[in-house]
C-alpha cells in the first residue's frame, strides 16, 4: 500500500512531504530543568520557557515557597516548590528594599549618601545570598529530593546567574548548562567570562562610557577595586564555605559559573558599548519585544483623543509601583501642564496636582503602547526590559532611575543621544517638565532612537530564536564545551602571562649582568695586557 501511495503522489506534493518528515525527524522534546530569580528576571525567563514549551519541550521550574511572582500552576511549566523558613526573596523584601534606596538617594548625593546607599545594597544582598546557601543546603541534604533529580533525565539546567542555586545544582547533577543572563553574583556578565580592560570598559556603578579620560580612567579602576571589595564581603562569604562542601577544597564558586556552556545575554550593542565577547557568549537583547497588538477599547479611545499631540507612557517596572507622595505630585502637576495625554502606572494615592490629560492605571500593556503610533515618550525608571522595548519600537526615554543597575542603563541611552535623565534627589515639577519637553520636542532625540530600533531589527534572525536554537544545540549536543575557552582555569599571573614576563625579564637582566661582567673581564684584561707591556 506504501509503494502505491509513493507512486501516486505528483513532485511538488513529493517534496513537501520530505520536508515535513525531515522536520518531525528534527523535533527533540527535552526535558528542561529551569532554576530561576524571581522579580523582573521572571518576566523575560517566563519568555524563554513558553516559547520553549511552544517547540515540544518540558519544563520543570524549582521555585521558592517565598516566591513572589512564580505561579505553582501553569500550563507551560510544572514546579518543584522548596519550602524555606525565611523571609526569601518576596514582594515585601523587595519592596522595603526599595523603599529604603530611595529614601537613602533623597537625603543627597554626596559621597556618604553614595556609602550609605552601597552598604545598604550590600546588606540586603548579603542576606539574599545567605538565604539561598541555606536553600540549597536543605535541597543537597534531601536525599529523596536529588534521587529524584538524578532519574528525571533532564538535558539541562537553564538558570539566571544573579543567583548561584542553578549553577551549583548543575554542576551536582552533571548537567549542561545554560544562562539568562545580564548579571552573575559577582556583577555586570562580562566581567565573569571576557576580557574587560578598564581603559574602555567601564564598570557598573561608576556611569562612565566607553571614552574616558584619565581621570576617568581613575575613578574607573577605584570603582572595580570597590566592587572587588563588596564582593569579598556579601557574596565569597556566603559561596565559598558551601561550594567547599559539596565541590572541594580546591574549587572557586565562580570557575563553576565559568564552566557554563552558553551565556544567553540580555543585551546587544545597540544597548551596550563595543567591548570584547567570547565564543559562547550569544548576544539575545530585546527577545521579549515583539510587535504591539491592539489596545483595549477605553485605552485606545484615550489615546486617540490627544490629537496630533500623541501620549506619553510612564512606568516604573515591577518593583516600584508608587513613588513617594510629594515625588508623584510634582510629576503631576509637571503633566498637567502638557497638552500631551499621559498613561502612568502608578498604585498610590492619587495626586491631587493630576491634570485631566492623564490616566492613572494599576497595569498598562508597555509593549503595545510603545508600539502605538501615537507614542510620543517614555518616562522609565531604566530597567533592561522596558530600555529594550523602547529601543525595539523606537521611543525615546525620560529617565528616571531608582536602583541597581537602572542608573547604568539610561547612563548608556543618554550616551547614545536617545534619553534624558532626571535625578530623583533634586528632581521637582519644573526641572521635570523641562526634562519632558526636550525629549518631546528636540528632535534629535527620537530620531536616534528611531535609527538604534532599525539597527536592532536589522538581523538575520530573530532575537528569540538565536536564543532558542542554541539552547536546543546544547540539548542536541549534551553540551557546547568547544566553546569555553581554558582562560578560567588559570590562575591570576598565568591568565596576564605574569610568569612569561617575569621570566623574560629575568633572562633579560641576566643577560645584561653577564654582558657587563663580560665587558668588564675583557677590559681588565685589556689594561692587564697593557700593564705587562708597559713594563
Amino acid at each position: 500500500l506504501g509503494v502505491k501511495v509513493f507512486h501516486c503522489m505528483n513532485p511538488t506534493t513529493l517534496v513537501t512531504n520530505t520536508v515535513l518528515l525531515i522536520s518531525l525527524t528534527a523535533v527533540y522534546g527535552g526535558n528542561v530543568l529551569v532554576f530561576p530569580l524571581d522579580g523582573s528576571h521572571w518576566v523575560n525567563m517566563k519568555v524563554l520557557i513558553e516559547e520553549l514549551h511552544s517547540r515540544g519541550h518540558n519544563i520543570t521550574v524549582i521555585r521558592p515557597s517565598t516566591n513572589w511572582y512564580i505561579k505553582e500552576k501553569s500550563p507551560h511549566y510544572s514546579c518543584i516548590t522548596i519550602p524555606l523558613s525565611g523571609g526569601g526573596i518576596d514582594e515585601k523584601f523587595f519592596s522595603s528594599f526599595v523603599t529604603r534606596l530611595l529614601q537613602i538617594q533623597r537625603e543627597g548625593r554626596g559621597f556618604w549618601s553614595r556609602m550609605s546607599l552601597e552598604i545598604e545594597i550590600g546588606k540586603q544582598c548579603y542576606r539574599l545570598h545567605k538565604d539561598l546557601v541555606e536553600m540549597m543546603t536543605m535541597m543537597f541534604e534531601d536525599a529523596e529530593l536529588m534521587r529524584s533529580f538524578r532519574t528525571a533525565n533532564y538535558d539541562l539546567v537553564l538558570t539566571d546567574p544573579a543567583i548561584g542555586a542553578g549553577v551549583f545544582l548543575a554542576h551536582r547533577l552533571g548537567l549542561p548548562l545554560v544562562f539568562n543572563v545580564r548579571w552573575t553574583v559577582q556583577g555586570e556578565s562580562h566581567f565573569a567570562i571576557a576580557p574587560s580592560p578598564l581603559s574602555y570598559v567601564p564598570v557598573p556603578g561608576s556611569l562612565l562610557t566607553d571614552r574616558m579620560t584619565f581621570y576617568e580612567r581613575v575613578k574607573n579602576i577605584f570603582f572595580f577595586l570597590f566592587s572587588r571589595i563588596q564582593i569579598s564581603f556579601v557574596v565569597d562569604a556566603n559561596y565559598i564555605p558551601f561550594v567547599r562542601r559539596y565541590f572541594g577544597p580546591d574549587v572557586h564558586y565562580m570557575s563553576l559559573f565559568q564552566e557554563a556552556d552558553i551565556w544567553l545575554m540580555r543585551n546587544d550593542f545597540t544597548f551596550e558599548f563595543p567591548r570584547p565577547t567570547m565564543p559562547n557568549v550569544v548576544y539575545m537583547g530585546g527577545f521579549q519585544c515583539k510587535p504591539s497588538k491592539p489596545l483595549p477599547q477605553d485605552m485606545e479611545d484615550f489615546v486617540q483623543s490627544s490629537g496630533d499631540h500623541g501620549v506619553i507612557i510612564m512606568s516604573l517596572g515591577t518593583l516600584v509601583g508608587q513613588l513617594p507622595e510629594d515625588i508623584a505630585e510634582e510629576i503631576a502637576a509637571a503633566f498637567a501642564q502638557l497638552p500631551q495625554r499621559v498613561v502612568w502606572r502608578h498604585t498610590g494615592k492619587r495626586p491631587t496636582s493630576l491634570g485631566n490629560n492623564t490616566l492613572l492605571v494599576n497595569w498598562l500593556p508597555q509593549n503595545d503602547l510603545l508600539g502605538h503610533p501615537k507614542t510620543r515618550a517614555f518616562v522609565a525608571h531604566g530597567g533592561t526590559n522596558g530600555v529594550q522595548e523602547a529601543i525595539y519600537h523606537g521611543v525615546p526615554i525620560v529617565g528616571l532611575p531608582l536602583v541597581f543597575d537602572q542608573p547604568d542603563n539610561l547612563n548608556r541611552m543618554r550616551a547614545k543621544g536617545v534619553a534624558k535623565i532626571v535625578d530623583i534627589a533634586t528632581m521637582n515639577r519644573d526641572i521635570f517638565l523641562e526634562t519632558v519637553k526636550a525629549v518631546l520636542y528636540e528632535p534629535s532625540y527620537r530620531e536616534n532612537m528611531q535609527k538604534l530600533s532599525r539597527l536592532h531589527r536589522d538581523q538575520p534572525m530573530k532575537p528569540l530564536d538565536r536564543a532558542m536554537f542554541w539552547i536546543e544545540f546544547v540539548m542536541r549536543n549534551k553540551g557546547a564545551a568547544h566553546l569555553r575557552t581554558e582562560s578560567y582555569k588559570m590562575s591570576w599571573f598565568t591568565y596576564h602571562s605574569v610568569d612569561v614576563i617575569a621570566t623574560l625579564l629575568a633572562m633579560l637582566l641576566l643577560f645584561i649582568v653577564v654582558s657587563i661582567l663580560a665587558f668588564r673581564l675583557l677590559w681588565w684584561k685589556v689594561l692587564c695586557s697593557r700593564k705587562v707591556k708597559y713594563e
